[in-house]
Order: structure tokens, then C-alpha cells, then sequence
């Protein structure tokens, strides 16, 4: 008698099949993820990674470059009294800041797309960190200049933050984490208008002169810039299943030329109008970062302390502006679709136009801290709404968009800084 058949394996539908490969990829994650592995959950609170973890590298990181950059501000009255700096220096320190940001802009794409996010902006944050530490041992206008140039490359990691994010989590909450990262990078903006003059108080009354004091402050943004980059490299990922290097060798990673993603972006009508009103509003927001702490110094005559908290209150809102605008665009998103995206951007957008013309009208110092933190929640807001978009106008050409938008935005700050020169160095809504 011949032995009974084995038996033959049940057979699977194809639903069962995708429910077997959830089940079995599910648990790689600690956040519910989407077929590619995409995080469909933003959990604040968590470190997990490789979503969550990725994303409190990528804020801090930007957080940290934000700080250098705008360093020097809110100690603009000491500096300029111990170089000697006129208006013009000031508003060329303030066009070469931003250009050197343009031109890191131009190139950090292409880094994102050589080797990853994750290389790309741990290496700018190492090489720019040393301009930092040069900053304390200028002694004239031009040493200014350039440091200053120099450390404006480091907020070009901006862009890896929205490349990374736009990798890490799925399209319904993708809006959500770039105005969150960028939110929070940018917020370095802010919280630099006070860390900064409070680490000159603390050094005074060590003993140390004044000219010495704000040289030596600037060692302790550089240092958390070294910080943040050693974090990103040990810790990273550039995709949720694996960092770039390893994908693109197993053959898992496709990838697009990039100059046929590049032109893609560059020929859509869509992609540039985003761009223009991107750059009237992180435009504006660059300019105002640059002057804010120097206007109120000098025009209504308080002290260091006192201008560096008011000029915090304009960079601090973006704890919750940008971010909020990014969970404004996805909640109108999910009720009106993409026209609930739009309009929210265009009405958020002229809003905060409306209070940048009024706050060049404010003569009292009560008036003007009040308008000037309206004004910096909807000129914020907007960002973030603007990126809620991005995913959305060609899903091949992500990075490229955010590198247009990111220029053109860097682009008009720099207009408007030679603006203040011609003005008398403050933009006209400055000047009343």
C-alpha cells in the first residue's frame, strides 16, 4: 500500500498574502506604518526608532544651525561697538548670512540624493561648526562678513529635515512632521535672542570684559552644533528599512536621475507659485530674524536683556506656528481636500501680511511686542502650511520643490537685506 500524499499548503488569496506581509513587517516597527514602511503616526513623545528617532535628530540638528546662524544679533549692539561696525557692515554681514545659505541650498539636494539624508546633513553641520568658533576671534568688519557667510551654509540643512521627514512618514502626516521639524529647527531663531545674551550676563559676571565676553559666548553654539551632528551619525537612519549606503548596494532603493526629477520641478507652473509665496514668508521671517533684536535696541531704547526677549517672542512662536500650520493644512485636508490646503495657505498668508504692514506702524513698545507675536504665529503658520503642499504637487520631484522653494524664500531675504542698506539699513515696515 503506497503512503498517503503529503498534504498540499493551503492556499493564500492575494488579501492573504498582504495581511501575512503586514503582520510580518508590522513588528520591525514601533509605530503603525503603510506598505512602504512609512510611519502613518506621529507620536511627540516617543524616540522609537527609526521614524521617531530621525525625527528629534533632524529638528535638534536644524535646531542647532538656526542658533549659530542668528548668534550674532541679538549681540549686535556689543559687536558693533568692539569692531566698529556702520549700518552698511551690519546689513552686508546680514546679505552675505543668507547668501551662503543659498548657496548650500543649491547643493544639499543633491547630497540628500548622493548619500542620504542622514551624511548629508551631519557633514554641512561638522564643516560649518568651525565657522562658529572663528566668530570669537574676529577683529574686523570683514572677519565678520565672512564668518558670518560661512555659518549661513549650516541652515541649508533645512533641506534634509523635509527630505528625511518626507522619507519617514506617510502622505497624510507628512505636512504635519515638516512643519513640525521645521518649526522646531527654526525655533534656534528665537531661543538664540535669549541663550545668547544670557550667556554674555553669566560671563560678565565671571569677571571677564566686555569685549571678551560675547567672544567667548560663542564657543557654546558651536559646540551644540558639533553635539547635534555626532547625534545624527550615530544614531540616524536615513530610511525606515535601512541608511542609504546599504539599500542603494542591496538594490532595494529605485532611484530617478536626478536631472530628470529636477527638470520635472522646474517646469511646473505649480511648483513656482508655492515658491513665490514661500518666499514672502520665510523670506520675511529670515530678514526680521536678522534686525528684530537691533530695532527694538535702538528704537525704543531698552536694554540688551530686555530687546533680546522681544526679539525671542518673534522666533519662539515657531514651537507652535509652523508646526500648526502644517496640522491645519492636514486637518483641512482631510475635510475639504487639497482646495482646504490652498485656502487656509492663502488666508493664514494674508493675515500675516496684513500685520507686517501694521507693525511698521506701531509707535508704542506695549503695541508693537503684541503685534509683532501675532504677526510671527501667521507668518509661521504659512510656512508650515506651504509645506503641507509640497508632497502633493509631483510626488518625483519632493526634494526638488522644497530646494525651489527653500532658494527662492532665502532669495527675497536677501532683496529685502539690501533694501535695508538703501533705507538706512530697517526694511520700511520697520521704519514707520
Amino acid at each position: 500500500m503506497e503512503p498517503a500524499p503529503p498534504p498540499s499548503p493551503p492556499k493564500h488569496s492575494p488579501m492573504d498574502l498582504y495581511r501575512d506581509n503586514e503582520s510580518t513587517a508590522s513588528p520591525k516597527f514601533s509605530l503603525p506604518v503603510d506598505s512602504e514602511h512609512k510611519a502613518t503616526e506621529i507620536r511627540i513623545l516617543s524616540f522609537a526608532p527609526p521614524h521617531m528617532r530621525s525625527f528629534h535628530l533632524s529638528w535638534f540638528s536644524f535646531f542647532a544651525c538656526f542658533c549659530s546662524t542668528f548668534a550674532s544679533p541679538p549681540l549686535l549692539p556689543i559687536i558693533r561697538d568692539n569692531l566698529s561696525l556702520t549700518a552698511t557692515d551690519i546689513g552686508n554681514a546680514g546679505i552675505a548670512a543668507v547668501s551662503g545659505a543659498v548657496l548650500a541650498r543649491l547643493a544639499m539636494g543633491s547630497a540628500c540624493d548622493l548619500v542620504g539624508p542622514r551624511l548629508a546633513s551631519a557633514s554641512l553641520t561638522l564643516l560649518t561648526a568651525p565657522a562658529v568658533f572663528f566668530t570669537s576671534t574676529i577683529s574686523t568688519p570683514a572677519g565678520f562678513l565672512l564668518a558670518r557667510f560661512f555659518t549661513g551654509f549650516s541652515i541649508a540643512s533645512f533641506v534634509s529635515t523635509q527630505y528625511w521627514m518626507s522619507s519617514m512618514f506617510s502622505a497624510p502626516r507628512v505636512g504635519g512632521a515638516n512643519g513640525l521639524v521645521g518649526g522646531w529647527g527654526n525655533l534656534g531663531g528665537g531661543a538664540i535672542q535669549l541663550i545668547m545674551p544670557f550667556i554674555f550676563s553669566l560671563i560678565r559676571k565671571m569677571g571677564c570684559a566686555e569685549f571678551t565676553a560675547w567672544r567667548v559666548a560663542f564657543f557654546v553654539p558651536g559646540f551644540v552644533q558639533m553635539v547635534s551632528a555626532i547625534g545624527v551619525l550615530a544614531m540616524g537612519q536615513d530610511f525606515p528599512d535601512g541608511n542609504f549606503g546599504a539599500l542603494k548596494k542591496s538594490g532595494e532603493m529605485q532611484k530617478d536621475e536626478f536631472c530628470k526629477v529636477f527638470y520635472s520641478a522646474i517646469t511646473n507652473y505649480r511648483g513656482w507659485i508655492l515658491a513665490i509665496t514661500y518666499g514672502y514668508c520665510f523670506g520675511v521671517e529670515l530678514a526680521v530674524d536678522n534686525i528684530i533684536a537691533e530695532y527694538y535696541y535702538d528704537r525704543f531704547d531698552v536694554n540688551l536683556h530686555t530687546a533680546g526677549i522681544i526679539a525671542a517672542s518673534f522666533g519662539l512662536a515657531n514651537v507652535v506656528s509652523r508646526p500648526g500650520g502644517g496640522w491645519i493644512s492636514d486637518r483641512l485636508a482631510a475635510r475639504f481636500g487639497m482646495r482646504g490646503r490652498l485656502w487656509g495657505l492663502c488666508i493664514v498668508q494674508t493675515v500675516g501680511g496684513v500685520l507686517c504692514i501694521v507693525l511698521g506702524r506701531m509707535g508704542s513698545l506695549s503695541f508693537s511686542v503684541l503685534v509683532v507675536v501675532l504677526f510671527s504665529l501667521f507668518v509661521q503658520a504659512a510656512c508650515g502650511l506651504t509645506f503641507g503642499i509640497v508632497p502633493f504637487i509631483s510626488r518625483r520631484s519632493v526634494v526638488s520643490y522644497s530646494l525651489k522653494l527653500s532658494r527662492l524664500g532665502l532669495f527675497v531675504a536677501l532683496l529685502r537685506k539690501c533694501m535695508c542698506i538703501v533705507n538706512g539699513h530697517l526694511p520700511e515696515e520697520f521704519t514707520g
